[in-house]
């Protein structure tokens, strides 16, 4: 009687592990062609080597001129204090996300990117000197910020 019963158990078991087993290894197949397609869960951060995405990703050491823990209003003066705190450091500033509806947001990240590649990245269109110039002209008005932002944008993305 035990061994008509261990048959019985095991065809029992076959008909519902077997499908639950394919079922299961067909999926996890299908899922990794569609992770050829799609990156899923995984954050990335795009936009070059010179990006404030870039900088805030600490992928590569940041100039000795320039450290991630100087302060913005160290580095770009009294006008930015005026605006954000003071102790905001420059690795925050490229890591913020309000730059879509504030222009002096996206100047702050702009800048900060644009100024750590004048040291960082030879070639790169603006001097250290002129970078600091330029964000503080920016912090002027809105027009100003945005116009400026949008200038270090270009100059960031563009840069290898």
């Amino acid at each position: 009687m035990k061994k008509k019963n261990e048959t019985t158990t095991m065809s029992s078991l076959s008909t519902t592990v077997f499908p639950l087993l394919f079922c299961l290894l067909s999926s996890s197949v299908s899922s990794q062609e569609d992770s050829h397609r799609y990156p899923g869960f995984i954050f990335t951060r795009t936009g070059g080597r010179c990006s404030p995405e870039f900088w805030s990703g600490r992928q590569e050491t940041w100039p000795r001129m320039v450290p991630e823990t100087s302060t913005v209003s160290n580095v770009f003066g009294w006008r930015v204090c005026k605006r954000y705190r003071s102790d905001l450091t420059l690795l925050e500033a490229t890591s913020r996300n309000d730059e879509g509806e504030n222009a002096f947001g996206a100047l702050l990240k702009e800048g900060t990117a644009a100024l750590i590649n004048s040291y960082a990245r030879e070639g790169f269109p603006f001097r250290s000197w002129q970078v600091k110039t330029l964000v503080m002209q920016g912090f002027v008005s809105e027009v100003a910020a945005a116009s400026q932002a949008k200038r270090f944008s270009l100059a960031n993305h563009a840069c290898s």
